[in-house]
Parts: C-alpha cells; structure tokens; sequence
C-alpha cells in the first residue's frame, strides 16, 4: 500500500450507512382497519377528505367515533407493522343491482300511473324515511305514500276516501302494542284496511341506535316530548336538527329495525296484491 493511497481505496469501507428501511404502501380500501401510529387510535376506513394540507382519511373506530388523520409516510400500523397509506384506485361505477329496501331494482321502466289503493303514515317523518329506502319498489308498482298528520284523523280519513275492491289502505302505525291507544283505534276496520305497526315510540327509534351514531336511545320521562328529550339527552340541538342526523343516516333497509322493516313490507304487499286473495284487516 502506498502513501498516496493509505485507506486502501474506500475510506467508508466498514462504516457503511443502512439502507434505508422501505415502507410498504396499501390502498385503504373501504373497512380495511388501520391504527394511527402517533396517536394509537385504531379503527376502520370510512372516507377521505382532500384539504389544503394534503389528504386525510377517517377512521372510525368500534364505537362509531369518527377522526380524521393525514396520510403521511409511515403514518399507520397493520399488525404492528408501519405502512403508508394511499388512496384506493378509482374503480368504474356499478349500477346497483339491489334498491335501498334489498329488492331487485328494475331500470328503465317507467313509473306506474299511481294505484288508488293508498299506504298511510303517521307523521311526515314516517313518511319520509318510507320514501327514502322503500321509494323505488313503490314507484315501479304505482303506491304513494300519504301521511295522516296524526293517527286521531284515521276514522275522518277512511269515511272520506272510502276503502272497497281495488281501492285498498295500509296503515303504519307508531307505538303499536296491546293495549295502547293506537291499538283501539285500529281495530275492526273491514276487509280493505290492514294496520301494521313497530313497538317504538317514534320511527326515529326505529333507525338502529349504530347508525346515528350512539349505543343506544335515551329513556325519555313519560309527560316530555320525546324527540326534544331524544335532542337534550344526545346534545343534537332542536328537533330539526335531530331530524336532519336520523335522515342522513338511513341509506337502505340495513339502517332499521326488522319490525319497522317487516310492517312496510306487509302494507306493500297488501295493497298491490289482487282483492281474489281475501285477506282481511286488523
């Protein structure tokens, strides 16, 4: 070895630096559930979010609580490991082959001239979240959605519209259990009336407690309102803006209760089906 060259060529050779550790990336697909690394919260993806900042994905963990975290290198752990995040390829839309009520849904067929048969709600609130999941099915068979404004005008309604063959009503009905008030008033009502019901006090209850994002729906005292106390217990402001949480949280037939769900099918099937079959009311 010369002096010109005492290291004997690299002067690094035995201190070489680490690569560098690479980090995976993975598309967070919708449900695929991740834990923030900084900050331990673990939950599933739900969403993203594009800020000035750069984008951000929410997680929502398994009691319904929902963050956002930005997708930064090495900013999550699956099974321990870190990986960064990114956003899912862009995936050619799909017609749903399936309506929000879970039945098949017809495409390109035009509306029926509305039936003279009739489903009668209690409230407009019913009658809004009827639309929202059972709104195909009842368009493509010609069934419109009437609410009542209170079940008290049930008898006035009927004498004016006049119940016979092939003019049918189906009646669904809150807080139908033995006993109560809703219960003697829909009672004998002949061959061309049938009455179905759920057992909750409003249909808001009638929306799964996860789908709004709560464990459970408060117990309100006997003599208050109940959808004000619903809104004092839960922190939701006035009545409407309740409303507008319990609407925008029912997407499909998923988001309700099976009695609400089983009563609306029953009144559809009663009142589109031929008066040869002779079913009887309540």
């Amino acid at each position: 070895m010369t002096a010109d060259n005492r290291y004997g060529g690299d002067i690094f050779a035995g201190h070489a630096r680490r690569a560098r550790r690479v980090v995976p990336t993975m598309a967070a697909e919708r449900d695929v559930v991740v834990e923030d690394a900084a900050t331990g919260f673990c939950g599933a993806v739900v969403g993203f979010e594009r800020t000035y900042d750069g984008d951000f994905v929410r997680l929502e963990d398994g009691r319904g609580v929902r963050r956002l975290f930005a997708m930064r290198e090495a900013a999550f752990l699956v099974d321990g490991s870190p990986v960064t995040l990114t956003r899912p390829a862009p995936t050619r839309a799909v017609a749903p082959t399936r309506s929000a009520s879970g039945s098949t849904r017809v495409e390109n067929v035009r509306a029926k001239v509305a039936l003279p048969s009739r489903i009668w709600v209690e409230g407009i609130h019913d009658a809004a979240i009827v639309e929202r999941v059972w709104g195909h099915d009842l368009r493509v068979e010609g069934v419109v959605v009437e609410h009542l404004e209170g079940l008290d005008n049930l008898a006035e309604r009927l004498q004016e519209f006049g119940p016979g063959p092939g003019r049918r009503v189906g009646v669904l009905v809150d807080h139908l259990v033995d006993g109560s008030k809703e219960d003697r008033l829909t009672r004998s009502l002949g061959p061309y009336v049938t009455v179905t019901g759920h057992p909750y006090i409003d249909v808001w209850e009638a929306v799964k407690p996860a789908a709004v994002g709560i464990e459970a729906w408060p117990r309100i005292p006997r003599g208050t309102d109940w959808k004000t106390g619903i809104c004092r217990e839960l922190g939701w402001g006035t009545s409407q803006d309740g409303w507008r949480r319990v609407y925008g949280a029912v997407s499909s037939f998923r988001d309700l209760e099976a009695p609400l769900i089983g009563a609306v099918e029953r009144l559809v099937d009663f009142v589109t089906l031929g008066d040869e079959n002779g079913e009887t009311g309540r």
